[in-house]
């Protein structure tokens, strides 16, 4: 089944889509805009720098789920010492 890499011109989310022949004109789903521009796809291409590329973007993207998540520890901590100091 054919998936592609879109990034849309407007709002410049990228996303990936099931197309089939007698799918609709793709739109983002961020903002409904149908100014897409196809991107090559990652499957198409496997190369060192590729994978990579892959690799750094997978480690980004787990180091900042990880301080979202220490964020909002120390943020109940915070209120819970708060109530616990001034009786709420």
């Amino acid at each position: 089944m054919p998936i592609y890499d879109y990034r849309c011109t407007r709002c410049a989310h990228e996303f990936e889509l099931l197309v089939l022949r007698n799918s609709p004109v793709p739109a983002c789903p961020s903002c409904d805009s149908q100014d897409l521009e196809q991107l090559l796809s990652g499957f198409a291409v496997s190369s060192e720098g590729t994978r990579q590329a892959s690799l750094d973007k997978f480690r980004r993207s787990y180091k900042a789920s990880g301080q979202r998540r220490d964020e909002q520890a120390a943020a109940v901590e915070y209120e819970k010492k708060e109530r616990e100091e001034h009786g709420g």
